[in-house]
């Protein structure tokens, strides 16, 4: 997916993190006696921006998770809805890391992805590292779901062995069922947001948001969601008033109804292909071409492609390509079992 034009050059966050960095190393020096003073006390900063937030509405959020169905990606979405995670910690998710007994969801590792490659390193700070409760109707369907998936990683990559969904994928199939779904277009960020303002206005309290998130205070949690927590301050304001005045306390019909209504959306069919089977495409000439990647018992990777007029033609000889490759790894990985116990 292409990534948002921000305008030329750097924006004004990262021009405050380099300058932050530079002061800090000049103050060292100053403290050190290697020049008189930091010269980077007079520089002006650019003022602080953030991203605006874009929200779903609650029939968006039903849309998507029934289009995500409909494509193979509910558990991912639901998941990601319920957590708030970040999609480097949702996409290096592993079986192990969840206890079906307690619902506790362990989040200890995170994917990074530089220049194609996927990088598997702890979290960026220590309270990234934490254990979520997840809601047993999720644990449910995690369950489930579970019985389909035949890897150690909860969302396993359908086109590499072994490996999990990259994050740019990730953020790519999400626009692809925003798109199908008739919904305005977020990032996949923007669903964390979604996550933590629904948890606000439901009534969770701010030190549990900032734990449950990864936050690293509570400090970070209340200036990045001030606009929620303005507008709770202000219902609990009313609230009080009304209790003063002993006014009956009425929910707005408006708010019941939109609440209470389900979408009647109809999810566009899209057959999403299971792990390990491959993948396919169209190229330009109008043939298929079908691929595989496979890891070879010294770490290397190995892609290979079939070419088909048909996508029928293209699906029997990719699957008899991917039985041949992993015959050829399964030899591979026997011979040097047999070199290793004859040394």
């Amino acid at each position: 997916m292409a990534r948002e034009s921000r305008g030329e050059g750097l924006s004004a966050n990262t021009i405050r993190h380099c300058c932050g960095l530079c002061r800090r190393a000049l103050e060292k020096a100053v403290t050190e006696k290697l020049i008189v003073r930091n010269p980077a006390e007079e520089c002006k900063l650019p003022p602080a921006r953030r991203m605006e937030m874009r929200l779903l509405s609650r029939e968006e959020l039903q849309k998507l998770l029934i289009q995500a169905k409909a494509e193979g990606y509910y558990e991912v979405f639901l998941l990601e809805l319920t957590t708030g995670l970040r999609v480097g910690e949702l996409m290096a998710l592993q079986w192990d890391d969840l206890n079906f007994n307690t619902g506790e969801l362990r989040i200890e590792r995170q994917i990074y992805q530089i220049k194609g490659e996927l990088l598997i390193q702890p979290p960026k700070n220590k309270a990234s590292i934490r254990t979520v409760i997840l809601p047993p109707a999720v644990v449910t369907a995690l369950k489930k779901y579970k019985q389909t998936v035949f890897s150690r990683w909860m969302f396993p990559s359908p086109k590499k062995e072994d490996a999990p969904i990259a994050p740019s994928v990730a953020s790519h199939r999400l626009a692809k069922i925003l798109k199908h779904a008739g919904c305005k277009k977020v990032r996949f960020h923007d669903l964390r947001h979604v996550f933590a303002t629904n948890a606000l206005e439901h009534g969770m309290d701010v030190k549990t948001l900032s734990t449950v998130i990864g936050h690293v205070s509570s400090a970070t949690t209340l200036n990045v969601y001030a606009h929620v927590t303005s507008d709770m301050q202000r219902q609990a304001a009313a609230r009080i008033d009304r209790g003063i005045g002993k006014a009956e306390v009425a929910e707005s019909t408006s708010i019941a109804k939109s609440m209470s209504t389900m979408t009647d959306f109809r999810p566009i069919r899209e057959r999403k292909r299971r792990w390990g089977t491959g993948s396919f495409s169209k190229n330009q000439n109008g043939q298929w071409v079908g691929r595989y990647t496979i890891t070879w018992p010294d770490g290397r990777l190995e892609t290979r492609k079939v070419y088909a007029a048909t996508e029928e033609e293209c699906e029997r000889l990719l699957a008899a390509m991917i039985a041949d490759m992993k015959s050829e790894v399964a030899a591979e990985k026997e011979r040097l079992t047999a070199e290793n116990r004859a040394s």
